[in-house]
């Protein structure tokens, strides 16, 4: 079997008293589109971090195509693009110069960066904006300008935090468009975390539902389907697997006192 893009076995991260990722046992193949799906606060950014190498788990193993984040931290970097839930640019440099500047960065000579610029550019639908300041971009163009920062290093795996939160319709369309062309058209594999049940529906391969920093299923919708709600049939929801998911994990309620 081909070894998994993003591994983890028993992966737990505790602040303290918290946990924040309680044993995460995963495995994303090499180009898929994996939606991690959960409510704010269930541990997806921690996950992300840790996979990253820019957070320490606390006991478990993390691997990017069989690199340690937290011992490899350099070479992981080198495999694997990160674009935030908010992405900060330089308001007063334009998209091009932007990318340039982060290219060089990341060690980047110009005569090798300027046509990875162009190319990325243009597969975000940014190219003829090229010499646009930033701080004319709406919303969307800038979460566009950051995958085609991504894009720049060339990764094999890319790391999505929240990335159409705040997006107007259109410019969602658009993003999830790009997503999936990613994996499809560059063979890229896409890690994206999101609490947008119906976007991720609808580009991913496969679905991981984390609640209180558990991963409680994952695997293909359908699949979840015939687990969680015993239909065989297209006709349900993601949102449907997720609340039979959520409440199972909810806490039971005290019982009330007789007599009130």
């Amino acid at each position: 079997m081909a070894e998994p893009a993003v591994q983890t076995v028993e992966l737990t991260k505790r602040y303290r008293a918290q946990v924040a990722v309680d044993r995460l046992t995963l495995d994303v193949a090499e180009s898929e589109v994996f939606g991690l799906l959960g409510p704010n606060g269930a541990g997806k950014t921690t996950t992300i971090l840790m996979l990253l190498g820019l957070s320490e788990p606390t006991s478990g193993t993390a691997r990017i195509f069989g690199l340690d984040p937290t011992r490899a931290p350099v070479r992981v970097k080198r495999l694997a693009g990160y674009l935030p839930e908010n992405v900060g640019f330089y308001d007063d440099m334009t998209g091009a110069e932007n990318l340039l500047y982060v290219a060089r960065l990341n060690g980047l000579r110009d005569r090798e960066a300027r046509p990875r610029i162009d190319s990325a550019l243009e597969v975000v639908g940014l190219a003829g904006e090229r010499r646009k300041r930033v701080g004319a971009f709406s919303k969307g163009m800038r979460q566009r300008l950051g995958i085609a920062e991504v894009l720049v290093k060339q990764p094999r795996v890319v790391f999505l935090d929240e990335p159409t939160v705040g997006l107007d319709p259109d410019a969602t369309q658009r993003m999830l468009a790009l997503i999936h062309s990613l994996s499809r058209e560059l063979g890229i594999t896409v890690f994206f975390s999101s609490h947008l049940l119906d976007q991720v529906q609808r580009i991913s391969d496969r679905v991981g539902i984390m609640l209180g920093g558990r991963l409680v299923a994952a695997g293909p919708i359908d699949e979840l389907a015939r687990q969680s709600l015993g239909v065989d049939h297209e006709r349900y929801t993601l949102e449907e697997i997720y609340m039979r998911h959520f409440r199972q994990e909810q806490p039971a309620a005290p019982p009330v006192p007789a007599g009130r």
